[in-house]
């Protein structure tokens, strides 16, 4: 049986911290410039992406951005822990693209 997620617990060690709010703030930034623009809109099952992810230090200037499916979006090959896979290029760590 699986175990049961403990959504107030992962709040707090983790969605709740000042990092994780401030990374949200910057999320919802993005999309807010990108429905300003016409590009998405509620409801509409696009998300807003960021090509170098703002945890690596990615900023929600418009070459970063840009509009993708939520599959898309959201289907990176993860560890067992639930991190993305990276791969090296050029030297380089990046997201996994397929």
């Amino acid at each position: 049986m699986k175990k049961k997620r403990n959504y107030k617990k992962e709040y707090a060690n983790y969605q709740g911290t000042e990092e994780q709010k401030k990374n949200r703030a910057k999320r919802n930034a993005a999309r807010n410039k990108l429905k300003a623009q016409g590009r998405v809109a509620k409801g509409d099952g696009k998300h807003v992406s960021h090509k170098t992810p703002i945890s690596r230090g990615g900023g929600n200037s418009p070459s970063n951005l840009s509009v993708r499916t939520e599959k898309a979006n959201s289907s990176f090959p993860r560890t067992s822990k639930g991190a993305m896979k990276t791969t090296k290029r050029g030297g380089k760590k990046t997201r996994r693209t397929g």
